[in-house]
This record gives structure tokens, sequence and C-alpha cells, in this order.
């Protein structure tokens, strides 16, 4: 009996099989990976502005004055400057001037340059992960150099 080449042994056939199991590990991590960079790079701005207008108004109102505060803007988009008043925007840029950046156009810059980010790295260590599977197979099906190479003809 021959396993991949060698001779079949208890520690020979555990050896094999956690080989094979990296390999169904990798090929999966890797479609999950692969999906999820496709689809960071396939968003586009409307679903980002979508996304972003949905979460701002589940926001406390406690976590979007720090917001505010940390990117120097009021209101999100023009919709939400007509029902917010202007006491209520602590950033940095009313003490300035009357007039600030809206925080969506903001946020819309970081979340498109991070989900561009986002999507090239994964992209790039998903298909790391095909090469893994590719080796691990290589060296699963690996023949014995001392055997007879005529017998696997």
């Amino acid at each position: 009996m021959v396993c991949g080449g060698f001779a079949c042994s208890k520690n020979a056939l555990c050896a094999l099989n956690v080989v094979y199991m990296y390999m169904i590990i990798l090929g999966l991590v890797f479609i999950f990976q692969f999906g999820i960079s496709c689809s960071c790079l396939a968003i586009n701005r409307s679903k980002q502005t979508d996304v972003i207008n949905a979460s701002w108004w589940v926001m406390s109102n406690n976590t979007r004055h720090e917001l505010e505060r940390s990117f120097d803007c009021c209101g999100l988009f023009n919709l939400t400057t007509l029902h917010q008043d202007d006491t209520s925007c602590n950033a940095i840029c009313k003490s300035k001037s009357s007039i600030c950046q809206l925080c969506g156009e903001k946020f819309l810059k970081h979340s498109d340059e991070a989900l561009k980010i986002l999507g090239g790295v994964g992209l790039f260590f998903s298909f790391t992960e095909i090469l893994g599977v590719w080796l691990a197979m290589r060296f699963r099906n690996q023949k014995d150099p001392r055997a007879n190479p005529s017998a696997f003809l």
C-alpha cells in the first residue's frame, strides 16, 4: 500500500490528513476573504452614503458630538443640517467661523479610502492563500524519491 508515494504508517497518514485539512481550511478562508475584498472594492458612493446616513441616526447625541468635534465638522448631509440647530454643534470650526464643512463628506472620503485599502490588502492575502493551497496539494501528492520511478507509470 502506498500513501502519496511513501510507505503507509500511522504518522504518515496523520500528516497527510493534517495537510488535507489545512488545504480545506485555506480554501474556505480564501472564498470568504475574496468575497469580502471584492465587496469592499465594489461598494459605490451611494451605498456608502446610505450606510453612513443610517448609522448617523442610530447614534446617540453624545457620539454625534464627539464625531463632530474629532472630525471638525457639523451635521451629516444637507438633509440633516436642516434638522440640526446651530447651538448643538461644538466643533472647532464653529468657533472660528459660522460655516463648517459637513461631516458626511469627510466620512465618505475616509470610508472610501479605507475600503480601497482593505479591499486591496484582502485581495493580496487571499491570493497568497491560494498559493498555500497549491503548495499543500503539491507536497501532499509528492512521490518518494527513493522509490522506483517506473512503478508509478
